[in-house]
């Protein structure tokens, strides 16, 4: 298969997802232009031919493969052709809901695009105003969706779901489902060969698949160029804190990598008490191991939902003597009044700043806050999409250890040295 153009590609948006999938299709559309372009550049001179003369060799190589009579002029530069596939998305008056392909995919490896948290509201057909849908609405229309294209004759399903869902009901204490499990049993009975996800909450969760592949990219290298314009990495006041022992690893990842120490919350719970909120929490005491006295802290832990134990975390560190606080979270969820919450914390002085990805959908009234940043994660979905779909190997996007010391160290070495662009082949 040509690496140069994505013959037998398509790309599906979720209800409420085009925006991300859009941002996606257009770093897939620039990755095979810079790709064709190197490719071009090469070869006229290993085999001593004219831009113009290799062009008509591709072309010539695409009508052939082509499943239409080519008509038409011959192009005078190379194009990548359109790869998204419209779906008609509709939910009737008694809650039902279809999923209607409306261009052809036979044949085709598709990829269904789909941020299943999404909370805002969405219009679609049967539906007078746009009304926010519950995840469960969500996982309907994409299991329909699924079944749509496997009936049209599609040669392989793949989901992009940045956030997994149920992904924190992977523990089974008593009589109750494992749900994270069920989903994953729900994706195989209905054909699909793998899940590309960011950051799940439990590698635990692969254990539940015996025939879908599940890959499991990480948001680091992103969220920390987003960092790297908010503070000196050379600075030596840096100190990585764990905001509890679940999440260690995370953070011993970001210390070893910055090059910094490595400090733990410990929070000891009255476990007879049910925690409702960040007021009226079963937390009884909390012990810092380690010192964050007149320090940048750096915390960094996987999701945000209501925050309200992150919130009791930082202003533990702000009493300890934290100079201030930076926050990076991989899935910045925000439930129920947690933006109202974090805004207040924010006016007390309780962090600086929170680094969240855009894999959940983000509205205005937090876009705006002047302490949220966000970090772009789409360029790396575009990646693995293109290179699974051309059987090229992912593991430098599953572990992205190389590329991040890289952007560390010489950021230490020279503070004053330009930051990655978006456009810099860092993984290609």
């Amino acid at each position: 298969m040509s690496i140069i153009k994505p013959h037998k590609l398509g790309i599906i948006a979720g209800p409420g997802s085009e925006y991300f999938t859009g941002r996606v299709v257009k770093h897939l559309r620039r990755l095979y232009i810079d790709r064709y372009n190197k490719l071009s550049e090469a070869l006229t001179k290993r085999h001593n031919i004219s831009a113009e003369e290799l062009l008509k060799e591709v072309t010539l190589l695409d009508d052939l493969d082509s499943r239409k009579i080519p008509t038409g002029k011959l192009p005078t530069q190379f194009h990548c052709p359109d790869v998204t596939i419209n779906v008609k998305y509709t939910r009737f008056a008694n809650g039902e809901v279809k999923a209607e392909i409306i261009d052809p995919v036979r044949g085709l490896n598709v990829y269904i695009v789909y941020d299943v948290s999404n909370s805002f509201p969405i219009k679609v057909a049967g539906v007078e105003e746009a009304r926010p849908f519950s995840i469960n609405d969500h996982l309907m229309f994409l299991f329909t969706t699924i079944d749509a294209v496997k009936l049209a004759g599609a040669e392989s399903i793949t989901l992009v779901l940045p956030t997994y869902p149920y992904a924190r009901q992977h523990k089974k204490a008593g009589r109750e489902a494992l749900t994270a499990s069920l989903f994953a049993r729900f994706c195989e009975e209905l054909g699909v060969a793998r899940i590309i996800t960011l950051d799940i909450h439990s590698r635990e969760i692969e254990n539940a698949f015996s025939t879908c592949h599940l890959e499991n990219l990480h948001g680091s290298y992103q969220t920390l160029i987003a960092l790297r314009k908010l503070i000196d990495f050379s600075d030596p006041e840096i100190v990585v804190v764990s905001p509890d022992t679940g999440a260690v690893n995370r953070n011993k990842f970001y210390a070893q990598g910055l090059h910094r120490p490595l400090a733990i919350l410990y929070k000891e719970r009255d476990y007879s008490v049910v925690s409702k909120d960040a007021k009226n929490s079963n937390i009884k005491s909390i012990n810092l191991l380690g010192d964050v006295s007149g320090k940048t802290v750096i915390m960094a832990d996987d999701m945000i939902a209501t925050g309200g134990t992150l919130i009791i975390a930082m202003k533990e560190l702000m009493k300890r003597g934290a100079k201030r606080i930076i926050c990076i979270v991989s899935l910045p969820f925000f439930n129920g009044s947690a933006i109202e919450n974090f805004d207040a914390a924010y006016k007390e002085g309780t962090f600086w700043r929170i680094i969240g990805t855009n894999a959940v959908f983000q509205g205005k009234d937090l876009l705006e806050k002047e302490w949220f940043v966000q970090a772009d994660v789409t360029e790396l979905f575009a990646r693995t999409i293109s290179r699974l779909h051309h059987g090229r190997s992912i593991s430098p996007l599953l572990d992205n250890r190389k590329f991040i010391q890289r952007l560390i160290d010489s950021s230490q070495a020279n503070p004053n040295a330009a930051l990655p662009q978006e456009n810099d082949n860092f993984m290609d």
